[in-house]
């Protein structure tokens, strides 16, 4: 619908020129602002900072972490030594027992008749023993009174001798059937915790089989055998055997890391190392006790063993982050020298402790080792030192900043025409002005 002005002419819509405008000033002004900083604007770059922490000397404990597998102190397969048939089972499987107690009682019937005759054959190899000896006194008076021979008292002396021969052999015999007897009781030779039992009530065992009955194995303390190169047992006995180096005692303790990763309580003492390099892998086998009074390690279970086998004092630590390898493996690290020109330094690492590397030479006390900033600089650079983990002013580098704010209203011609150059300014604000004049003209026909 037209619509007419008090004097009498066509009204037309306002026209919406300013916002359809307003970019391209913007772009405009921001190209000359750029242009202009391109060509004028530069001056002298500040020297990139860098982290640095001061290179200082520490105690390092040479620590070895060895895989090892753990073993019962004492172990026991209980066998039958005698024959018989398996009356009952006297301990409860899986119990602890302690040394002599009885684990099972055999059919003992066979073994009580054989004790009995060897009682009878003692009393009789006795009797007739008793009577030779008495022959023997009689006819050695008669040689005295010249009323025997000297052969017939000498035959008798030696049936008296005889028989005293066959009195012990009984004796012996009759000991022989009191241990067979007794044997028919199996008793546990150590103390400790008992296995699952192979045989029940009825079954026939024989001596000496070679199927155990159970096992008893004397869990506290528990064995623990490391394996481990020869290489590193010469290391491990240089510093166990070093002096000035900590306490002897404590460097011989060993802390158990269980297979769920907890810790286990109580520290175990390195006993003995093996004497003998295995030919085949060319380790040798250290062994260990570690108490074990609540039963929480158990025979055949592998766990890794903490070794503080002595106290580097004084020694060079850094963090591992401040230090690079080349393509062929060889360690380099960037400290900050005289006029803050960076320096390049070969190393040559000891050892890990931790996330740290333990430095053998290439460093000193109080150098600058740079830890922070490594991918923007290189060596002969110089650069500006700062403590690692600080930053400038308090705010990161990089214009993160002005990055991180969120995009704000469009600028206006007269703030955009301030930071141009004064011809860019001129030309910013008189397009401003058209603008602004073609949006508040009305239109007429």
């Amino acid at each position: 619908m037209t619509s007419f002005t008090p004097d009498g002419r066509i009204a037309l819509p306002a026209l919406r020129v300013l916002p359809a405008l307003l970019p391209v000033v913007l772009a405009l002004g921001l190209s000359a602002c750029k242009s202009d900083s391109d060509g004028k604007g530069k001056g002298p770059q500040t020297p990139p900072e860098v982290g640095v922490v001061i290179v200082g000397t520490q105690d390092a404990p040479l620590t070895l972490e060895l895989p090892g597998r753990l073993s019962a102190s004492q172990v026991a397969e209980i066998r039958p030594q005698v024959s018989g048939i398996v009356l009952k089972r006297l301990f409860v499987e899986g119990s602890t027992v302690r040394a002599g107690q009885p684990l099972y009682q055999l059919d003992a019937a066979t073994y009580e008749a054989e004790l009995a005759r060897a009682a009878a054959a003692l009393q009789k190899a006795e009797a007739q023993a008793g009577v030779a000896r008495t022959r023997a006194e009689r006819d050695a008076e008669l040689l005295k009174a010249d009323a025997l021979s000297r052969q017939a008292a000498d035959d008798s002396a030696s049936t008296a001798r005889q028989m005293q021969a066959e009195v012990a052999v009984a004796r012996a015999a009759l000991d022989a059937a009191r241990v067979q007897l007794e044997r028919t009781r199996i008793s546990a030779p150590i103390a400790g915790r008992t296995e699952v039992s192979s045989v029940t009530a009825g079954a026939l065992v024989t001596a000496n089989q070679t199927q155990a009955l159970t096992t008893v194995q004397q869990l506290d303390p528990m064995q623990l055998d490391i394996v481990q190169s020869s290489a590193e047992i010469l290391l491990l006995r240089r510093q166990l055997d070093s002096e000035g180096k900590g306490d002897q005692g404590a460097s011989r303790q060993i802390r158990l890391l269980l297979e769920d990763g907890s810790e286990h309580p109580q520290a175990g003492t390195l006993q003995v190392s093996g004497v003998t390099v295995d030919r085949g892998t060319g380790a040798v086998t250290l062994r260990a006790t570690v108490p074990n009074p609540k039963g929480t390690l158990m025979p055949g279970m592998v766990v890794r063993a903490k070794l503080v086998a002595g106290v580097d004092g004084d020694a060079i630590v850094v963090p591992q982050q401040g230090v690079t390898r080349t393509p062929t493996g060889d360690a380099s690290a960037l400290v900050v020298g005289e006029g803050n020109k960076l320096e390049l330094r070969r190393l040559k690492i000891k050892r890990a402790l931790g996330n740290q590397w333990v430095i053998g030479s290439g460093l000193k006390v109080g150098d600058k080792l740079v830890v922070e900033g490594l991918q923007r600089v290189r060596a002969n650079q110089v650069v500006t030192p700062v403590p690692a983990g600080s930053t400038k002013n308090g705010k990161k580098k990089g214009g993160a900043e002005g990055a991180a704010k969120p995009a704000s209203a469009p600028a206006s011609a007269a703030s955009v025409a301030a930071a141009a150059t004064p011809a860019t300014a001129a030309a910013i604000t008189a397009a401003a002005a058209a603008a602004m004049t073609m949006s508040t003209t009305r239109g007429s026909v």
